[in-house]
């Protein structure tokens, strides 16, 4: 596999935030930008990178937010907040120079996707949503934070393992032991000797604060702040976050938008399987063909 390079920059307050590129510098296709879920990081998307930058004329990059990978912790929880890591990566955007792009954003990193169609809506050029969406079930966010912050520290991989899958197996009921294996490593790493969080567990906080007996605000307008691109929702068969009737109604409601449903997965779909994959390619194919055609048209 081709090898990421790393990138660190530093926010307003001073935490040092990473992000990787495989790919050219300058590609001749439009950029993908990766934001990962909300306790996940660049690891995640290994596979999908692999496959859009193979041709070696799309340039990628995957951001972590702060809390996760390989970026600081920060001290005070009350950070881990959607608009101070909106403005983390406005500021990442400026700081590495990446031009317009496609941003594929994984649950929390489609949230923040949209966030940028509202706030920063020149830097996009097509959204690729990983199971969310404006109206998210209650009963998937009420699993997450069953968990986040909360399991117990496995003494090894394969007690990690044991752990993942009484907390996910009904999400993912046709994993292999081997993509068991990688969602395991992808969560927790080694530490002097022990495994532990590749996330700072403190995010379990923000979730406390969650009241899951009140309506959940659906988030309409911000889908819709990404009118003025194209839109591919991927959802989960098995999604408890996203439903079927939320898709149609995104779809409908969009002027540009498809869909593609990952057969066998949940919340996220890993986007490793080939039809999901093809669903990708011949979407960054049109929003490539889109841009030509913006380019070549004539002054008015």
């Amino acid at each position: 596999m081709a090898a990421w390079q790393d990138f660190f920059t530093t926010s307003q307050d001073g935490l040092k935030l990473y992000a990787c590129r495989l790919g050219p510098a300058e590609g001749a296709l439009t950029p993908v930008v990766c934001l990962p879920g909300l306790t996940r990081s660049t690891l995640d998307f290994e596979e999908v990178v692999q496959h859009i930058a193979a041709g070696g004329k799309r340039t990628v990059w995957a951001f972590d937010y702060r809390g996760r990978g390989r970026s600081d912790y920060d001290r005070d929880w009350k950070n881990y907040d959607l608009r101070i890591e909106l403005g983390d990566i406005s500021d990442q955007l400026t700081a590495l120079g990446i031009p317009p792009a496609v941003f594929l954003g994984t649950s929390r990193g489609g949230l923040l996707t949209c966030l940028i169609g509202m706030t920063r809506p020149a830097a996009l050029r097509g959204a690729i949503l990983n199971d969310i969406g404006p109206v998210i079930e209650g009963k998937g966010l009420a699993r997450i934070k069953s968990y986040v912050g909360k399991l117990p520290r496995p003494r090894s991989y394969d007690e990690a393992v044991t752990i993942l899958k009484q907390v996910s197996s009904a999400q993912f009921p046709g994993a292999d032991e081997a993509a068991w294996r990688r969602m395991a490593e992808r969560t927790w790493k080694e530490s002097q000797g022990t495994l532990e969080p590749r996330y700072d567990t403190a995010l379990m906080k923000p979730l406390e604060l969650v009241d899951l007996d009140a309506p959940l605000p659906d988030l309409w307008p911000q889908f819709l702040g990404l009118s003025a691109v194209p839109v591919l929702v991927v959802r989960g068969e098995h999604s408890d976050l996203l439903s079927r009737e939320t898709v149609a109604a995104m779809v409908a409601r969009h002027p540009d938008c498809t869909s593609v449903e990952a057969a066998g997965e949940g919340h996220a779909p890993l986007l490793a399987d080939a039809p999901t994959l093809a669903a990708i390619d011949a979407f960054l194919a049109r929003v490539d063909a889109r841009g030509s055609q913006a380019a070549a048209a004539p002054e008015a």
